[in-house]
Parts: C-alpha cells; sequence; structure tokens
C-alpha cells in the first residue's frame, strides 16, 4: 500500500501549528537579541564593565560555613560555587524532613483520637498562616538569644552540643574507610527498595503479604556493615570538646543553618499536610470500607489502599510545595547564611557585575526548580493509571 504522503496546505491544522510555532520562536529569538543588545550597549555608553570574566578574580572575603574548603584568596566562581552547595544542602535536607513531617500530619488529620486529630489541625493553621521570613527571624532569634554561650553549652553525654555557636555532633574522619560505609550505606538502601518491590509484586500476585519493615531494615544494616569491613573496620571519630569560648572539633551546623531548615521545614510541611489530607480525601469510601471487609486493620488500609491512590492525586500540588521551598530558601539572607544569593549579593558589590550576578541566581534557581520538576513528573507518570 502506498504511504500516503504528507499534506503541507496552509487549510491544514498541523501546518499551520508549524509556522504559528515557528514564527513565536524567531519572535522570542528577536526579543532576547533585542533585550541582551540594548543592554551591552547601554552599559557600554556609560562605562560599565560586562561579561563574565570577574569569575576567575581573588574574591578577598571569607565563607563561614562551607561544604567544601574556600579561602578568600580564591576565585569568585569557587564562592558562588560554595553558596550553591550550601542551598542545595539546606533544600534537600529540608524536602525529606518536609516530605515525613508532612506526610504524618496529613494522616494523622485522619486519626480517631482527638486529640491527635487537633494537634494536626493545630499545626497546620498556625504555621501556615505566620510568614516564613518571620519564623525564620523568630528560629534565629531563639538560637542566639535563648541558647547558652559555648562555655555553658547543652551537652548530651558530652558528645552533642547545643549553644549560641550551633549544634555540634561527633562526624567520622575523612580518609578512613567511611566512604566505603556509605557506599554500603547506598547499595543496601537500594537492595532493600528492591526486596520492597519484590514483596509488593508476590503480594499482587497471591494476596500473601510479607511485611517488609525488618527484612528492609536487615537489608540495610548488612549493607552497612559490609561496607564497614570492606573498609577496614574503621572507628576514628572527631568528637566535639567544649571550650571556654567555642566547641571545638566534630561536625557543626550554624544557628543560621538551623533556623532556616526549621523555618522551611515546619511552614512548608503545613502546606504538605494539607496537600495529603485532600489526597487521601479523594479516595471513595467504597475502596476503605472494601478493605475493611477483607479483613484489613485500619493502618493496613491507609498503607495499602488508601495512600497508594492518593499519591496520584498528591503528586502533582507536592512538586509545587518541593518547588516553593527551594526558592524560599533564598530568604537565607535574612539570617546570613550563606546561600548562593548571599554570596552572590556580596561578589556584585564588589565586582560590580549586577546583571552577570542576577543572571548565576536566576540560572541556579531555574536549573534546581527543572530538575526537581523533572524527578517529579517522572515519578507522576510512573504512579499514573494505565489507560487503553
Amino acid at each position: 500500500m502506498a504511504r500516503k504522503r504528507a499534506s503541507w496546505s496552509w487549510r491544514s491544522r498541523a501546518t499551520r501549528g508549524l509556522v504559528y510555532q515557528a514564527l513565536a520562536i524567531v519572535l522570542i529569538g528577536l526579543g532576547v537579541w533585542f533585550l541582551a543588545h540594548n543592554t551591552q550597549e547601554n552599559m557600554r555608553i556609560r562605562g560599565i564593565q560586562s561579561g563574565f570574566d570577574f569569575l576567575g578574580a581573588s574574591a578577598g572575603f571569607d565563607i563561614g560555613e562551607t561544604l567544601i574548603s574556600f579561602s578568600p584568596s580564591e576565585s569568585y566562581g569557587k564562592a558562588i560555587w560554595v553558596g550553591v552547595l550550601n542551598t542545595l544542602r539546606v533544600a534537600l535536607i529540608g524536602i525529606v524532613l518536609t516530605t515525613v513531617l508532612g506526610v504524618l500530619l496529613g494522616v494523622g488529620r485522619f486519626s480517631r483520637n482527638a486529640l491527635v486529630r487537633g494537634l494536626c489541625y493545630s499545626y497546620v493553621e498556625l504555621f501556615r498562616n505566620v510568614p516564613i521570613l518571620l519564623q525564620m527571624l523568630m528560629w534565629y532569634l531563639l538560637f542566639v538569644e535563648v541558647l547558652p554561650a559555648p562555655g555553658e553549652a547543652w551537652n548530651l553525654a558530652d558528645l552533642f552540643y547545643l549553644s549560641k555557636d550551633g549544634f555540634a555532633f561527633p562526624r567520622p574522619l575523612q580518609g578512613t574507610g567511611y566512604l566505603m560505609v556509605l557506599i554500603g550505606l547506598v547499595a543496601g538502601v537500594l537492595l532493600a527498595w528492591l526486596w520492597r518491590r519484590w514483596a509488593l509484586g508476590a503480594f499482587k500476585k497471591t494476596g500473601r503479604l510479607l511485611k517488609p519493615g525488618w527484612p528492609m531494615l536487615g537489608i540495610v544494616l548488612v549493607g552497612v556493615v559490609a561496607g564497614w569491613l570492606a573498609g577496614g573496620m574503621p572507628t576514628q571519630w572527631a568528637i566535639p570538646e567544649a571550650g571556654r569560648f567555642m566547641i571545638e572539633g566534630g561536625g557543626r551546623v550554624s544557628p543560621e543553618f538551623m533556623a532556616v531548615l526549621i523555618s522551611l521545614t515546619f511552614y512548608t510541611a503545613a502546606f504538605v499536610a494539607e496537600v495529603v489530607r485532600g489526597g487521601i480525601q479523594s479516595v471513595s469510601l467504597g475502596q476503605k470500607e472494601a478493605s475493611a471487609a477483607l479483613g484489613l486493620a485500619p493502618r493496613q488500609t491507609m498503607k495499602l489502599v488508601v495512600l497508594p491512590q492518593a499519591m496520584r492525586v498528591i503528586v502533582p500540588p507536592l512538586t509545587n510545595q518541593y518547588l516553593n521551598l527551594t526558592k524560599n530558601s533564598s530568604l537565607a539572607v535574612a539570617v546570613g547564611y550563606p546561600d548562593v544569593v548571599s554570596i552572590a549579593n556580596t561578589t556584585l558589590n564588589q565586582s560590580g557585575r549586577a546583571v552577570e550576578c542576577v543572571a548565576i541566581i536566576m540560572l541556579v534557581y531555574l536549573t534546581t526548580s527543572l530538575s526537581t520538576s523533572l524527578f517529579m513528573n517522572a515519578y507522576n507518570k510512573r504512579m499514573a493509571i494505565p489507560e487503553r
């Protein structure tokens, strides 16, 4: 059978669509070119330097909290990269904590215990109606004003210290085989996830429910122990010690980091709780009645019947909350946490490259937002009900 030739007639809707899209792309490109050319010309007339060559110049300022080593003699580019890592740290940890807390609060709204329901409802109404900037300032003032000085820090077993200097804790020494422990942990989590998928598949085929909790925990522990043995059984830890004026040694997170993380988590978790509540309410009552008729306990009904169906409603708005949390982290500049916005502002003030610094900030948040959306959209597609 002869293949039908494509019609390029103007009466074809597909042809008109392609022409309109091409025209829109050309117009957008011309608009971007005009704005960029006009900006560059005005900057040239006023003698304002432009370009990204300043990223290789010496920064000349120190950064109080870093994930990688940094000194004032290093470049602006590395300083901004330190800010990006600080932003990613607070965003990723915040997303994990927000998810856990938000799901617990959302499920707690359906508890049979009136006290639990009331506490969850009060939490949501309190934290989602107070602006996040005020919460951030409140937590920061609490840490720097209420907590004791480092010399009188609150401590637990002389291992954990909480003071105006931040929260100090023991940490493994680098280069002593703990990398293999981390690799073992990641491998254990992956194997536990694969085992859980297999157990759920077996449940769908045979109707026999295998409780995944203890086996998954055992798989993770085996992975950690295997990594510890492969790394030479390291035992060296850096233990914090309370000095007269500061806590020395060990790991430490600053009051600024704790204020940003706690405020982002508590604020966003209130919205996530409402998303989870709405998703659970979208599941028809007949599903719950059917699971009860099969003899499932309320906890099993929520875990095996309600939540899997509610996830299809929860994931899209949950993605928006993750994006809001990442973007709200830019408010960290209010309490002095050195995120990408704070360091880019310092770079702007010293170099005078306003357009370039703002463009870098926009690129960082655009990249993180699109990456989050890509991951969540893939997960949403996987959770969608297949249609014929």
